[in-house]
């Protein structure tokens, strides 16, 4: 009898030992952050969809919102979250933090807008500076396309702000999710009449085209629920979503397991 418990009682020190040292091994989870405006955010962007497709032993975080620029985003003290949360990344492995802005700092929007040749750029350079210094990885991604379309043509009127993204990312050495230029591709390659389905809602009927403003100046922060060329419904969310994806896995190849397997 004294044997028998002996034994039990070696058995359950040995599991306990082995799951304590098999816990030790294991990796800590990785953390994405979401830094951006309306085309990243909830319900107007790809954002949530791209959390969506992030293993659940993992953390993603949405922090984009409708009608920021690269310079009201931190005005409004939305930045003192991100680096509160790097400052507590303890418990993880690693922190990426996508950043996307471009939309808003175009001209137009009052208390939004910023200088294209020195505040953007100076703007995005700090965010990357100041993730690092966190301890974080800065990701920088140029603006998603407007799906608006000119006898056949995919205007790309941000493209400008895309440049300076990409010199930024060069100059300091971070990843780059060149999303202007796969989603401009993508979007003239199906055409306006497919390109209006990834939109929040159809195209109202018997409307005039030239009456749906491309670039339409939004009110910070109100909820996207109209057709426009900016924003996405689920459709342009998901499809979205798929192509920060597979830029993510070549910019940065060991987030590769990060993510759940492409859909079918």
């Amino acid at each position: 009898m004294i044997t028998r418990l002996v034994l039990a009682a070696l058995t359950t020190s040995f599991a306990t030992s082995a799951a304590l040292a098999q816990a030790a091994e294991s990796p800590k989870p990785v953390r994405l952050i979401l830094v951006g405006d309306s085309t990243m955010a909830s319900n107007s962007g790809y954002g949530d969809a791209f959390c969506a497709r992030v293993h659940r032993a993992n953390t993603c975080i949405n922090l984009a919102k409708g009608g920021r620029s690269s310079g009201s985003f931190r005005a409004e003290g939305r930045w003192d979250e991100v680096e509160g949360l790097l400052r507590g990344a303890a418990a993880y492995r690693t922190t990426y933090v996508l950043i996307q802005f471009g939309h808003n700092d175009q001209p137009g929007k009052p208390g939004r807008s910023t200088d294209l040749a020195t505040e953007f750029p100076a703007n995005m350079a700090r965010y990357a500076q100041e993730v690092k210094a966190l301890g974080g990885i800065p990701v920088l991604v140029t603006p998603l396309t407007r799906r608006s379309f000119r006898d056949g043509v995919l205007q790309n009127n941000l493209l400008p702000w895309a440049d300076v993204i990409r010199a930024t990312a060069r100059a300091q050495g971070t990843p780059l999710l060149d999303l202007n230029a796969d989603s401009y591709a993508a979007v003239q390659a199906m055409g306006p009449q497919q390109a209006d389905t990834l939109a929040v809602e159809p195209p109202p009927a018997n409307q005039d085209a030239a009456a749906l403003t491309p670039g339409k100046v939004e009110v910070a922060g109100a909820a996207k629920s109209a057709f426009d060329y900016t924003h996405v419904g689920p459709k342009g969310a998901a499809y979205f979503a798929d192509m920060v994806v597979g830029e993510m896995k070549t910019a940065v190849p060991a987030s590769a397991s990060l993510f759940i397997a492409a859909r079918p």
